[in-house]
């Protein structure tokens, strides 16, 4: 098994730097995500949760243990994590102390951090949520800093105002923003494939459009954007079209799995260098003992390896 180091990323460099510094020496591409329901967890974690106090505080201990396992199994074949913030927020402020606590055990070994939220608000409320997610607060009383994660996700349907002060905000941090373009549900379609009246093209088109513009200029190092793209895997066959949209366009690609994408069939998002395209997996790694029969921990690491060895050989 490879060994990397365990530092903190470097949060004084752009995050398109980073991110395409940290895939060159991880040799990876893939994104752990970190969806835990708490009537799922591995029974190891199950079984480190605090004996008494309420029921929250007892499920966010278990939680807190299953993430720190599985970053532990999983996480040496990983780039990034991807906490869906949901997931923690339900446990209401027993879950967010797991939260807090995941995204310091993911970054003290070496991983970014992308929390999944989907954020997108009016102006006042954009900011505020970058602010919660990578800023920092001023009050009367001195600043507050935020979750501190790399990098989020968008939502852009508000339009292009809701995202500029998300965008200023997480490149004051020097973080990253993934907005969403053309997501990996099969209820996508209702919306994000409707062909616009004016200027034709699609919906997930004209966000592309709206992505790369707000993304430029790339960086001169990476060749990247710090704006970054959510791209399902499960319609491999948009890919193509989006990279011309967005030539300098990180992407995330979520669905692989148990959503049916697959990693073969997205070798286009990796056309600007392997930091262009981010495979993204919960479930299948996080429940690949249900089929293998595996100890959870032995099923996740190999299924994370097959993963990055199967998205590194597309160059």
């Amino acid at each position: 098994m490879r060994r990397f180091s365990h530092s903190p990323p470097d949060v004084t460099a752009p995050f398109a730097d980073r991110l395409a510094e940290l895939v060159a020496a991880r040799r990876s591409q893939i994104v752990l995500g970190l969806d835990p329901d708490p009537a799922r967890l591995w029974p190891d974690a199950v079984a480190q949760a605090p004996s008494d106090g309420s029921a929250a505080h007892r499920a966010a201990g278990a939680v807190r243990a299953h993430c720190a396992a599985l970053i532990d199994a999983a996480g040496e074949a990983c780039v990034a994590v991807k906490p869906q913030l949901a997931c923690f927020e339900r446990l209401g402020a027993e879950g967010w102390g797991a939260l807090v606590s995941t995204v310091l055990y993911a970054r003290e070994r070496g991983l970014l951090v992308i929390a999944d939220g989907k954020r997108g608000d009016i102006s006042v409320s954009a900011a505020a949520y970058t602010q919660a997610l990578v800023g920092r607060t001023p009050t009367p009383f001195g600043e507050v800093a935020g979750l501190g994660v790399d990098a989020f996700t968008a939502n852009p349907l508000l339009g292009i105002d809701s995202l500029e002060p998300i965008v200023a905000g997480a490149r004051a941090a020097h973080a990253g923003v993934f907005v969403l373009v053309r997501t990996s549900n099969p209820g996508a379609a209702d919306v994000e494939d409707l062909v616009l009246a004016e200027g034709g093209g699609t919906v997930w088109e004209h966000l592309a459009a709206i992505v790369a513009r707000l993304g430029a200029p790339p960086s001169p190092v990476s060749g990247l954007s710090d704006i970054c793209a959510v791209v399902g895997a499960t319609a491999p066959e948009h890919v193509t079209r989006m990279r011309e949209l967005m030539p300098h366009t990180p992407f995330l690609l979520p669905g692989i799995g148990a959503q049916g994408g697959r990693v073969e069939d997205l070798s286009p998002a990796f056309a600007p260098g392997r930091a262009g395209g981010l495979v993204s997996a919960s479930r299948s790694i996080a429940s690949a003992h249900e089929s293998s029969g595996a100890p959870p921990a032995d099923a996740a690491r190999a299924e994370a390896e097959r993963l990055r060895e199967a998205a590194w050989s597309l160059q």
